[in-house]
């Protein structure tokens, strides 16, 4: 059962450039300054055995033809970089009517009374095997639609990441060559795994398209932060954290229960994303025991930085865009000792930007090949040291509300909170608040919490998300987005 917690005790225990980048076919003007760094494994091999012998029996067959995607295996504007025109717009939609400015908690639903004690069938069975009760299961035909302006906001802005992640990796494939992938530890299958997750995404998009309709986003163009694939797979690895958490946060408050059968499908493809871009960045597949879900608000505020501009009359989003909360002492995965970080150590100071990975050979763990430290890619990885812990200092800073951000520059940071006063740590099943100590104006510092969710099971582990608020509001991972209007800042956080 989730728990909210604060924390009142404190545990302290103790360039060089790169070979000309390959081309994914179809996909121009992906380039950027890079960078590489590390030793190469190896070469690549050439030659295999030969071809199978063995004996089949098949038929000539043929499939009827495929319904269409809505994006080739590479599509859409392939140019990077920072927006740098003048919105013509700015700020979330907004609905001609808002009833309040926040929602008030209610008690438990009145028709929330079924209890069975001893696990005998209490209703008349409408059919043969088939227990009484659930949701479109009377027969009636699904509609695959989205089915209230819930449903819209949230389907687009689900669409809005599985359009990033379809660019984002061919990106990194266009941009880095083979050499640069083998320098990280990474073949040519894998390689071709990221391609083949690309290729995933044109099906992602497709669905969700077909499940909005004419106003369906388009993809946009993006502003990437990473320089070396190290950074490229980090940054995959918590764009993916987010785009799944953002999912599992409003898929059983849609209306469409058609709709999220079909999302919940994608969404596990998701899940097996991120676990894979954690493993190649040598860090444990899947630290947690839970998944963690998060409102819609927050996954656009991670998600819109990376945005840089979007085709105009482009579908516009609902959701509200926090200030960024940033992480000076954030733990750094590419070193030996990942604590051992100087502040700031990330390539740029959007909230799910990657730490820097060209450190000197002996800070980092890409190449030491002792077990405990090896941080290359891996089916699992255990660190001797890890990355954070119960009672660490951490330090943080946030940024006023304001400032442009999102495609075009056209959307709005806010915040209708008050002075921040606590730090909550978003994870798994649980809300953790830690007291906020103000050293400054939009600074101060905290102690990660030594929560569990259940014995054995840390509250605070992988990658997660953490806020700013101005209270300590009690919440369960269903009512969650009602800590919206207390939020100062929003952060993610790498812990482990």
């Amino acid at each position: 059962m989730l728990f909210s917690v604060l924390s009142v005790s404190i545990f302290l225990p103790a360039l060089v450039a790169s070979a000309p980048a390959p081309q994914v076919p179809g996909y121009q003007n992906a380039g950027f300054p890079i960078s590489k760094s590390g030793d190469a494994l190896g070469p690549q091999p050439t030659a295999f055995g030969a071809d199978s012998q063995v004996p089949v029996r098949a038929i000539a067959t043929s499939a009827p033809p495929a319904p269409p995607r809505v994006s080739s295996d590479v599509t859409g504007a392939t140019s990077h970089g920072p927006y740098s025109g003048s919105p013509t717009t700015t700020g979330a939609v907004m609905a001609n009517e808002t009833l309040a400015q926040s929602i008030a908690p209610l008690p438990p639903n009145p028709t929330a009374t079924y209890y069975n004690a001893d696990g005998t069938l209490l209703n008349p069975a409408p059919a043969p095997y088939t227990p009484n009760g659930g949701l479109g299961t009377n027969g009636s035909e699904p509609r695959y639609m989205v089915n209230s302006d819930f449903d819209f906001e949230s389907i687009a802005l689900g669409l809005y990441q599985e359009w990033i992640e379809l660019d984002l990796f061919n990106n990194g494939l266009a941009v880095f060559s083979e050499q640069d992938f083998l320098d990280a530890g990474l073949t040519a299958e894998d390689r071709a795994y990221i391609a083949f997750m690309a290729v995933q995404e044109t099906g992602h998009a497709t669905l969700l398209t077909n499940m909005l309709g004419e106003a369906a986003p388009v993809q946009c163009t993006y502003n990437y932060p990473y320089t070396t694939v190290r950074e490229f797979i980090d940054f995959n690895q918590k764009l993916t954290r987010y785009g799944e958490s953002g999912v599992w946060g409003f898929i059983n408050h849609l209306d469409s229960r058609e709709v999220g059968q079909l999302l919940a499908q994608s969404i596990a493809t998701e899940a097996r994303q991120q676990m894979s871009f954690r493993q190649m960045l040598g860090l444990h597949p899947m630290p947690v025991w839970f998944e963690t879900g998060i409102p819609q608000s927050w996954a656009w505020t991670y998600l819109a930085p990376y945005i840089s501009s979007c085709p105009q009359g482009q579908t516009r989003l609902a959701w509200q865009n926090f200030p960024a909360l940033h992480f000076v002492n954030q733990a750094n995965p590419n070193r030996l000792s990942p604590n051992d970080t100087q502040p700031y150590e990330t390539v740029g100071n959007r909230t799910s930007d990657p730490s820097k990975s060209d450190i000197s050979n002996d800070e980092s763990c890409v190449n030491a090949n002792v077990t405990g430290y090896n941080c290359g890619p891996a089916i699992a990885r255990n660190r001797s040291e890890p990355l954070s812990f119960p009672g660490k200092l951490v330090n943080v800073t946030w940024d006023m509300p304001g400032l442009p951000v999102g495609p075009n520059n056209s959307y709005v940071t806010s915040s209708t909170a008050g002075t921040p006063a606590f730090v909550a740590w978003v994870s798994q099943l649980n809300l953790t608040y830690t007291a906020l100590e103000l050293t400054g104006e939009n600074e101060g510092y905290t102690y990660q919490p030594a929560a569990e969710v259940y014995q054995g099971d840390p509250g605070v582990n992988g990658t997660m998300f953490v806020a700013l608020t101005d209270s300590d509001l009690f919440l369960t991972p269903f009512n969650l987005s009602m800590i919206n209007p207390h939020v100062v800042a929003l952060g993610l956080y790498q812990a482990g």
